[in-house]
């Protein structure tokens, strides 16, 4: 059986780490603090690195997604500016397309303003998300950004053993769209073919038997993408489809959103089992 392991955005900015795991700026001597830590991330990614070491022979390919966002972001505070404070609006607050024509909140650079109301009003229009407001995180080139220590150490001892590389597929440096899934961004840019959807990774998963996924987190990027690979899949062989849930955590708050994404993703047809339950 041919196995391919997608591991979406096991990245330390998600990941709720311990003191000891964290690393000291070199510019303040303080800690470097996960930016968005979803609790049981770390967890989740060292039963993902458990599995690779133990069925080391047996993955035959691996993909790494990583979020990928430049600080000034359509989803991060330094794009928006709150009209009664003329502050940056506060993480994890949502803004409607409503509020914007309302003038509650505008884009910091007028300029912007139009292309940022056509933005609102198609991610809307969807129906999957409201614009959220995040905190700036996985910013590229941050520490933040890398993958998780221990994940990475697993993956390098994979790499060297099979003589091949990790995959690594990058999403969201397109500034003005939100792109959860690794597969499509929830408002396509037509000038920018890294937004529309990924027939070439949905063709690379599809050619195996097997595709496990882990990452982070399951209330909004894993949940995102395996939709899409739910939705698009080439083959339509859904039950290839294996998430691993002792490796996937929710955003807190959105305990819900993942529990709902999980029961429908076994009512398709995709399978649930432990990393642990996982035989070569």
């Amino acid at each position: 059986m041919k196995t391919h392991l997608l591991l979406i955005d096991p990245q330390n900015d998600f990941c709720d780490l311990p003191l000891d795991w964290l690393p000291r700026s070199p510019v303040t001597g303080e800690l470097i603090q996960p930016a968005l830590p979803v609790a049981g991330a770390h967890a989740d990614l060292q039963c993902a690195a458990g599995l690779v070491e133990r069925l080391r022979g047996q993955i035959d390919a691996i993909t790494v997604t990583l979020d990928s966002h430049h600080r000034i972001d359509i989803a991060h505070p330094g794009f928006w500016l709150e009209t009664a404070s003329g502050r940056n609006p506060a993480a994890f607050t949502p803004i409607t397309a409503a509020q914007v024509r309302a003038n509650e909140y505008l884009p910091r650079d007028p300029a912007r303003l139009d292309r940022a109301m056509a933005y609102l009003d198609a991610l809307e229009a969807a129906g999957r998300y409201t614009l959220m407001v995040w905190p700036v995180h996985c910013q590229m080139g941050s520490w933040g950004h890398g993958v998780h220590a221990g994940l990475q150490a697993a993956l390098d001892a994979w790499a060297d053993s099979q003589g091949r590389s990790v995959a690594v597929v990058t999403k969201g440096e397109n500034p003005w769209t939100e792109h959860y899934s690794a597969l499509q961004a929830e408002v396509p840019d037509p000038s920018d073919e890294s937004t529309a959807l990924n027939q070439a990774l949905l063709a690379e998963l599809d050619r195996f038997d097997r595709v496990l996924v882990a990452g982070e987190a399951g209330s909004h990027c894993v949940r995102a993408t395996v939709e899409h690979l739910a939705d698009h899949l080439p083959s339509r062989q859904l039950a290839k489809l294996v998430l691993l849930t002792d490796c996937i955590s929710p955003v807190a708050g959105f305990e819900a959103q993942q529990a709902g994404f999980l029961a429908a993703m076994r009512a398709r047809g995709l399978q649930l089992f432990s990393s642990t339950e996982i035989q070569a």
